[in-house]
């Protein structure tokens, strides 16, 4: 009896002494290709930057003080209730897949619906739950990508838009969510950037934008029983604009709405639908009003503005004009918010550089501020967490281009190694917020992160966002360029050793940098991104080509097809000659792994050394915190070959 112990004590010891134990192997839904084993010693020392949680905005109980969250307790974010400020998250939903913008019915609260897609296809499907039972009931086809849902006030309808007629144009929908038999099809709508804002009072007639770039807009009205619509804003001006975030006032015959019309920033507006009449409401702030909500007796309006990266978020009475900001709240980013029927109390989500999302809420009587959640962050120190630093330098053109820099402690001593991060979009904007795993980079082996709000970015007026149409694009490369240059001038920063990285638009911008800037980086990383404009316009998504190609310029254009290829990071490849690592997602519906798979196939050739990493049931990046993970564990062990080395 003690031999066979011993006999197995000695096979389990050599069992734990085997390379397999030592190592993290990728899981079943990853392909790992070139990329060197990942030891288990590093997935340790990692671990404590990978546990942090967020918490998203859902949406209020109408009848109760109660909120709506969506958090990951598993593998991805789920739907959960808070019953009161800082009370625990009761989980609603357990899927494998993610769940997306839940909301009570506005009226009864007696059911929730949310929105849910698989593999991250981006082909979301609506649903009810019901939480009394916990049971499930599907409300779309289950096939097509459904989107951009609002209640009615009655709390009857919801009206969406779907791509289920053929796949590429984005038609509006109505269902009474308690019978889903009742789905109809409203209008039929030409392209894909149509989404619904908000129902009249009256429940008679829908709200509607038609998206054709981030720069250009219109409103349309559609009866809800005729599918007729009629034009709110016009076009043909001297100038495109771009409208945004629209809401009935009880009257139905006033909305609010944000525009740039006439300026440089989105600007929060008063329309009078009968003559067309607007009243800027935010005259004196020379900045974006990026998201706003506005009481159901129309009595006050709560909104975010981004100022440099940063959001402000007031209150204001409609009636008297006097504004409240939202004390106490400090540098941070507001993601969303929403008030509850009473009138009185504001939601919001908000971020900062020391902690994920967290829900908050104002009460606009009081004016007291109240934490709903407070997510973990894997037993790490806030106070010790990295904090933006924002920074400015010049380009080619005189022009001025900022970022936000995360220094190392100041224990790490000398000139210390660079990682350019480029954010996605193009329409998008970097701004100060929790690092995450990240912070692992900063914190422990002692790399910078800059991350650059290149030309085209958001945030800094539209005539800034529009710098890089067209055949400008390569003038935001050159931005990154400049970013080098002003690297090179810190005396705490080490040029000779810079890692570019980016996602999806991010990606190409970063593909693009390691053909132009190859003797001037150690290495790069490209996360979902577009490698040869072509190929990504032909191949994306229906419901998406035409809006893209309105950013890009259209590749069918001879002239502008030839100035695609000419600036092709695939057309360039045998320019990369430094350490190059591809992440992508096998469903992407945006970037399809085609982008990816042509630019590691081709720089490979070149002899140029290639890792290559893709989700199998992921898409436009990795959802699933275990495809993170190990993404993130892969990351560390590149910077570590090709940047510390």
């Amino acid at each position: 009896m003690k031999r066979g112990l011993l006999a197995f004590a000695l096979l389990l010891g050599s069992a734990f002494a085997s390379p397999e134990v030592n190592e993290v192997p990728p899981n079943e839904n990853l392909f790992a290709d070139g990329i060197p084993k990942i030891p288990a010693s590093l997935a340790a020392a990692v671990r404590p930057y990978t546990e942090a949680r967020s918490a998203g905005l859902g949406g209020w109980h109408p009848e109760r003080r109660e909120i709506l969250v969506t958090t990951r307790f598993a593998d991805t974010p789920q739907i959960h209730l808070v019953k009161f400020p800082g009370g625990a998250r009761r989980q609603l939903t357990f899927f494998a897949e993610r769940v997306l913008s839940p909301s009570f019915q506005p009226v009864r609260g007696d059911y929730v619906v949310f929105s849910q897609d698989a593999g991250g296809g981006e082909f979301f499907q609506y649903h009810r739950l019901d939480p009394a039972t916990g049971k499930v009931t599907l409300l779309t086809d289950g096939k097509s990508r459904n989107l951009g849902l609002v209640w009615n006030r009655q709390g009857d309808r919801i009206a969406y838009v779907s791509t289920r007629r053929n796949g590429k144009d984005t038609d509006l929908y109505a269902q009474d969510p308690a019978d889903p038999k009742t789905d109809r099809l409203v209008a039929e709508l030409s392209g894909g950037g149509w989404e619904p804002l908000d129902w009249s009072p009256d429940g008679r007639r829908i709200l509607v934008q038609e998206g054709i770039s981030i720069n250009e807009s219109y409103l349309w009205m559609v009866e809800a029983a005729t599918g007729e619509k009629t034009p709110i804003t016009s076009r043909g001006g001297k100038e495109t604009v771009e409208w945004g975030g629209v809401r009935f006032l009880p009257d139905g015959k006033t909305i609010l709405a944000t525009t740039d019309e006439g300026s440089e920033f989105l600007r929060l507006v008063r329309m009078d639908l009968a003559t067309g009449r607007r009243e800027v409401l935010t005259p004196a702030i020379p900045w974006d009003v990026e998201v706003f909500d506005v009481t159901r007796d129309g009595k006050r309006v709560a909104f975010a503005t981004n100022e440099e990266g940063t959001s402000v978020l007031r209150v204001r009475e409609l009636g008297s004009g006097k504004e409240t900001v939202v004390p106490g709240l400090g540098a941070g980013t507001i993601g969303a918010l929403g008030w509850h029927a009473n009138g009185r109390d504001l939601a919001f989500s908000r971020s900062d550089t020391r902690s994920p999302s967290d829900v908050y809420s104002f009460d606009a009587d009081s004016g007291k501020v109240e934490r709903w959640t407070e997510s973990e962050i894997g037993g790490l120190s806030p106070e010790s967490l990295p904090q933006a630093e924002l920074v400015r330098w010049k380009s080619f053109d005189g022009k001025t281009i900022s970022g936000f820099l995360y220094r190392p402690p100041s224990s790490f001593e000398g000139r210390r190694p660079v990682i350019v991060n480029i954010h996605g979009g193009p329409e998008g904007q970097s701004r100060p917020g929790f690092l995450a795993r990240n912070a692992y980079l900063v914190e422990e082996l002692g790399v910078a992160i800059l991350f650059p709000n290149v030309r085209g970015s958001t945030g800094f007026g539209k005539t800034f966002s529009r710098l890089d149409n067209g055949k400008l694009r390569e003038d935001s490369v050159k931005d990154i360029g400049s970013a080098l240059d002003w690297i090179a001038t810190q005396p705490n920063l080490d040029a000779s050793r810079v890692m570019i990285t980016g996602g999806s638009y991010g990606g190409f911008m970063t593909l693009a940098s390691a053909v132009a800037f190859n003797d001037r980086i150690r290495c790069s990383l490209d996360v979902v991104g577009i490698s040869n404009f072509v190929s990504f316009l032909q191949n994306t998504s229906g419901y998406r080509q035409d809006l893209r190609r309105v950013e890009y310029g259209d590749e069918r254009d001879p002239q502008m097809r030839a100035f695609f290829e000419r600036i092709s990071p695939l057309t360039n490849a045998a320019r990369i000659r430094k350490p190059l690592f591809v992440v992508s997602g096998a469903n992407d519906p945006r970037v399809p792994r085609s982008e990816s798979d042509q630019i590691v196939r081709t720089v490979r050739a070149g002899g140029t050394p290639v890792w290559y990493l893709v989700g199998l049931d992921e898409g436009h990046g990795f959802g699933k915190k275990r495809n993170q993970d190990f993404q993130f564990y892969a990351t560390v062990a590149f910077v570590r070959e090709n940047l510390l080395n």
